[in-house]
């Protein structure tokens, strides 16, 4: 009998927060068919399924993965109705007091800057007209009012809205702390360590912003940039503070300094970089692609806290369809290589939302892992691990 070559496969996962359950579920149902993969191209959430999945020790690293983010990420149910915030998105209270306290240090209180009589007199003038004349009373120009003639002239008020958004506070909430329990379980706990023997290649990215004069650029960061003989040009080695950097999403998340640079995600600008995927892997044969974000999940906001999941979510989506369909093109445009892109589908009737609930969790693993399995089932060669004669 001849020789048979197994199938080099790498697996890209893309961003998408709390649709997170759908990697998961496909990594489950992948892992059950002993489908195998060398290399991982990860990005903002994928980058943590990707880096939690590959350090789990055992034969259920699906399961554990799940238990992870079950544990860490999402908040259960009842908990979540009247709180609905992600388990990790800490405050920063002593940044955030340390922000405000240079701030008012650093910061002049110049009386001529907080305090503008000319425009408070103007802001008077127009309250007066205003009250005189009830055919301007709409709530166009009452909210006109407030806001330039109450708010924007008061000293108290300019000074607290400097201090908000003009201190170096860069985020909402923080992802990275040195003794972060999520990090810990990461690069610390018990399981195969990520650049240990046998581990697969695994990538992420992450935005740098420009600084001194130098543009912003993607860097991309691996689990062991020596094993690749001179191939990881510019690739810096894979951390809790890159892990962080990668998923900080700007307003959100704080941006993440690492050896004096700042970094935050890198799906906003490039989905897997599939580019570094071919050029240190041109013998793949198989590029499975697992875009968790679809169109379909973007619903009428209600509340604040749709808008909030649907703000990065829309382009994200069309973002991540739109690499993936250059990534083919570019296939099909070069003749050195030509692996098989498998993109896992989201099913067409998906009821994954953008909550950080165990409801949406468990929705996800399933929806995640079903895909799969009906494609795993219509295409039986997928699951081979050896190349057709």
């Amino acid at each position: 009998m001849a020789d048979r070559t197994k199938k080099k496969r790498a697996i890209a996962l893309a961003g998408g927060g709390p649709a997170a359950g759908l990697h998961i579920g496909a990594l489950a149902a992948l892992q059950e068919r002993d489908v195998a993969f060398d290399v991982f191209a990860l990005s903002c959430v994928g980058a943590w399924v990707g880096l939690v999945y590959n350090t789990r020790p055992g034969p259920d690293r699906a399961q554990q993965t799940y238990e992870y983010f079950e544990t860490h990420c999402f908040r259960d149910d009842d908990g979540y109705e009247w709180f609905p915030v992600n388990r990790g998105f800490a405050p920063d209270c002593k940044g955030m007091f340390d922000a405000w306290s240079r701030f008012a240090a650093t910061t002049p209180l110049d009386a001529a800057k907080l305090v503008l009589p000319a425009q408070i007199w103007r802001g008077l003038l127009h309250t007066q007209a205003l009250a005189l004349d009830p055919g301007r009373w709409t709530l166009r120009e009452f909210n006109y009012w407030v806001l330039n003639d109450v708010l924007a002239v008061n000293p108290l008020a300019r000074f607290w809205t400097s201090l908000t958004y003009q201190s170096d506070m860069k985020g909402l909430s923080r992802i990275y702390y040195d003794d972060s329990p999520a990090l810990r379980d990461i690069f610390e706990g018990a399981g195969p360590r990520l650049d240990g023997a046998g581990m697969p290649d695994i990538y992420h990215n992450a935005w740098r912003l420009p600084k001194d004069g130098k543009p912003g650029a993607m860097q991309i960061f691996h689990n062991a940039p020596a094993r690749l003989e001179g191939r990881a040009d510019g690739y810096m080695p894979i951390t809790a503070k890159s892990l962080c950097a990668c998923s900080a999403l700007p307003f959100i998340e704080e941006s993440i300094e690492i050896d004096g640079d700042e970094y935050t995600e890198g799906a906003l600008v490039d989905t897997v970089n599939f580019k570094n995927l071919l050029r240190d892997h041109p013998d793949l044969d198989e590029v499975w692609v697992s875009r968790i974000v679809d169109n379909r999940q973007v619903h009428p906001a209600k509340g604040l806290l749709g808008s909030l999941s649907n703000l990065p979510m829309q382009f994200a989506a069309e973002v991540g369809e739109n690499d993936v369909k250059l990534f083919r093109q570019h296939l099909l445009n070069q003749t050195r290589m030509r692996p098989r892109v498998v993109e896992i589908p989201i099913l067409s009737d998906t009821d994954v939302s953008f909550h950080w609930s165990h409801k949406n969790l468990r929705q996800g693993y399933d929806e995640g892992k079903s895909a799969v399995e009906q494609m795993l089932e219509a295409d039986p060669e997928l699951a081979r691990p050896y190349r057709a004669d």
